[in-house]
């Protein structure tokens, strides 16, 4: 069979999942590299500052006066009254005894001072002697959590309100315990609900126990009541950045838009504006496909300099999937030169320049990625595609074989690495990745396809043809399997079975250029020069830079003496030398990036 050098078509275009869409293939490779990026979503911001910033149920890390929140201030204990006579506190605790007022002081101080096994010590002595003081068993909480006792605190805090259930601070530490170390205690965010319902029976103005049951209730999708909440609050507070990003998300599940839209607005106009409020309410607005807010409150962040390098990068995916290709290049930019040695961005940059056509950028950021991790397959696969995509099947070939190398078991890689090597001087090594391919996904009659294909190119006729009329009436791949049984009844020097093939194959493809071709041939050999040059000017109209189609018509011409054969021989010339002179172009970039 003639090797011509679009002759990828024969797989390209016939073979469901063989040239794999770029786009879709640098998401997978995405998907395995990011690391701690993950997908670009919410997860992703989380992960990358947790220095800074406190898991997901621990909700808020940057926090203003009026919303204390788990994570960013230690547990509350009990003041010390300011004078003697003040015998009862503002949480309705009262201690009477003036040698416990000072031994409280004295435990409040080791407890800020961190020394958790003073402050144990001295609570141990006061317990002895006052067994039902609340505040004691309170500021007990306070060291067990400092110790890392969660459930030791819990006990403590619970049989703090036990024997006084007015004390709001024990019910706020109760709550935040909940919050911030719900890995460590089960159903913590229903125990932190359930305890700030109790709080606001007795104390429904309490500002912090309305913020966090609001971002509790909307956790649990109840964004109705997470609303009345908020409207608890005083109204000052209810326009502060906290409450903004409460709002927008609560309206965006609730799918109001113009609310939602509204409060985004404000919210991202607002001074006291975070990255963690943003972070806060991002689930939702994914959850509920708004991710037109959660771009402008990124965008916000971004342009007032308070985005992290993560919520740069989700950003920069955002504007992707938007298709805002220079924004989201730009952004990803800056996050590229900000983590020079992180590969997801420059996975993302690649995929971002792949969409605006500039696959010589994208590949240098691939050859950067391949560069920090030269073992990861994912990364040799893409730029091998690539490679593949743009004819440069040398590059292709060898990016290829080393993903498929490092990962043997991919069958992505078996089917990308086995239609690479078809293409070269000896295509034998093709069908053991095709049959890899076939073992690790028998329920893609593509691959079948594939592996016929692959044994009609190595003159194996007769596998070819039992392997492809097993699938012949398969409906995706019928036309394939007919045009590569056309071509085996051709090499064969069965004329007519060859041509019933393929008109079968153009009947349910009829712009396939390479079959139109292929027919052209077989009359040619026939010496059927009128319908010869009928398919082969078929096929010129449907691709008029066809290598094959034009080397054909040329012959055709000059067997048959005719006078336009000069003028199509220069018009071959020219395509020869055009997609030559290309190749040797992009070779001198590929040099470049290695």
């Amino acid at each position: 069979m003639p090797k011509f050098p679009e002759i990828a078509r024969h797989i390209a275009i016939l073979i469901v999942g063989l040239a794999v869409n770029l786009q879709v293939t640098l998401s997978a490779s995405a998907a395995q590299i990011r690391g701690p990026y993950q997908n670009g979503t919410l997860d992703s911001l989380r992960a990358s500052s947790a220095s800074t910033q406190p898991p997901r149920r621990s909700l808020v890390a940057s926090v203003l006066s009026s919303f204390p929140a788990p994570g960013a201030r230690r547990v509350c204990w009990q003041e010390e009254p300011a004078s003697p006579a003040a015998k009862r506190t503002a949480n309705g605790v009262t201690v009477a005894d003036p040698g416990l007022r000072r031994s409280l002081g004295e435990i409040q101080q080791l407890i800020g001072k961190g020394d958790s096994a003073g402050a144990r010590a001295l609570l141990a002595q006061a317990l002895k002697q006052f067994p039902n003081e609340p505040a004691l068993y309170n500021f007990m909480g306070a060291v067990e959590v400092q110790s890392g006792n969660y459930q030791a605190a819990e006990l403590n805090f619970q049989k703090t309100v036990e024997k006084s259930p007015r004390y709001a601070i024990a019910y706020l530490n109760l709550g935040r315990l909940y919050q911030q170390h719900a890995d460590k205690i089960p159903q913590a965010e229903k125990k932190a609900l359930e305890t700030y319902e109790r709080l606001l029976k007795f104390d429904p103005e309490n500002v912090e126990a309305n913020y966090q049951s609001a971002f509790l209730l909307q956790l649990q999708g109840s964004f109705k009541s997470s609303l009345e909440r908020l409207a608890r609050l005083p109204a000052d507070a209810q326009g502060i950045a906290q409450a903004l990003a409460l709002r927008c998300a609560d309206y965006a599940g609730l799918e109001e838009r113009a609310p939602a839209e509204s409060a985004a607005q404000e919210l991202s106009q607002r001074a006291d504006l975070s990255e963690a409020n943003v972070i806060s309410i991002m689930p939702v607005l994914e959850k509920h496909h708004r991710q037109d807010l959660e771009t402008k409150l990124l965008a916000a962040l971004a342009e007032h300099k308070l985005a992290s390098p993560a919520a740069l990068y989700r950003l920069g995916v955002l504007y992707e999937s938007q298709q805002e290709y220079p924004q989201a290049r730009e952004t990803l930019e800056k996050v590229s030169e900000q983590q020079p040695d992180a590969v997801p961005p420059l996975i993302e940059l690649a995929r971002v320049a792949s969409n605006q056509g500039d696959n010589q950028s994208a590949l240098g950021y691939l050859a950067h990625a391949r560069d920090l991790q030269p073992a990861n397959a994912a990364i040799h696969y893409s730029f091998g595609l690539i490679c593949y995509k743009e004819g440069l099947p040398a590059e292709a070939y060898r990016s290829l074989k080393k993903a498929v190398t490092l990962e043997p078991n991919n069958p992505s890689y078996n089917y990308a690495f086995a239609s690479v090597a078809y293409e070269r001087l000896d295509p034998r090594e093709c069908i053991p990745y095709f049959k890899k391919y076939v073992e690790l996904e028998p329920g893609d009659p593509g691959g079948r396809l594939a592996l016929g294909a692959a044994y009609v190119h190595n003159h194996d006729d007769e596998q070819a043809r039992r392997i492809l009329e097993g699938v012949v009436n398969t409906p995706q791949i019928a036309s394939g399997a007919h045009y590569f049984l056309g071509l085996v009844a051709h090499n064969q020097g069965r004329p007519d079975d060859a041509v019933k093939e393929l008109r079968q194959a153009l009947a349910l493809q009829p712009g396939f250029t390479d079959g139109w071709v292929e027919i052209g041939l077989v009359y040619l050999k026939q010496k059927r020069y009128p319908e010869a040059e009928k398919s082969l000017r078929r096929a010129i109209d449907l691709d008029p830079e066809s290598f094959s189609a034009n080397l054909n018509l040329m012959i055709l011409y000059q067997r048959t003496k005719d006078p336009r054969a000069s003028e199509q021989a220069m018009r071959f010339e020219k395509i020869r030398a055009d997609h030559d002179e290309w190749v040797k172009g992009f070779k001198r970039t590929i040099e470049v990036l290695r």
